[in-house]
Parts: C-alpha cells; structure tokens; sequence
C-alpha cells in the first residue's frame, strides 16, 4: 500500500483537489434560473396562487403550471414563508417594472 501511495500521491491530491475545488465553485456559481428570472420577497398574504395571478400577464403559463414550475425551481414542498426569497417564472427584463413588487 505505501508503495501505492509514493508512486500515486500527487495524483490523488490533485484528484481530491481538482473535487473539493469544483464543489466550491458550484456552490458559489449563480444558477441559469436565477440570472433569467425574476426573484421576489414572499409578503405577508402572499401564495402561489395569488402570485400566479398577479403575474398572469408576465408569464405564459396557467396557474397549476406556475406553481408547479415554482415548485421544482425552488425547490418547495407545500407552502412558502413570510420572508422567503423565490424565483418566478418572469423574465427579468419582461414587465416588471409596471408591478408594486421590489426586484431583490
């Protein structure tokens, strides 16, 4: 086994490296989802429902569409949370600008 590890070490520490490195990265990298769409701030009252209705003329989707996009997007179970930031299936340059919503 020592005779393994002197003929092999540096490549496994620069295997073991080359992983820990790109672990690093892709948690630090944005998603694709993230940089197109848009990113709210749950309000109080807020639901999915609601929220695919009031962004019905931004979005080409139903409302059972939306939230199941929403859904898998970040990854919710059930319900969503006061304060909770959440990506919507709105483009970013779309019309947002005419909605009451602070873009984050």
């Amino acid at each position: 086994m020592k005779k393994l590890w002197n003929q092999y070490c540096y490549a496994i520490l620069l295997i073991g490296l080359s992983f820990v490195l790109a672990l690093v990265l892709a948690e630090k990298s944005p998603t694709p989802i993230e940089e197109d769409y848009l990113t709210i701030k749950v309000e109080e009252g807020d639901s999915l429902w609601q929220l695919a209705k009031t962004y019905a003329d931004e979005h080409q989707l139903s409302p059972a569409e939306f939230i199941k996009w929403v859904k898998n997007a970040n990854e919710i179970d059930e319900a969503i949370y006061v304060g909770d930031s959440i990506v919507i299936p709105v483009k970013k340059d779309g019309l947002y600008i005419a909605s009451s919503r602070e873009n984050e």
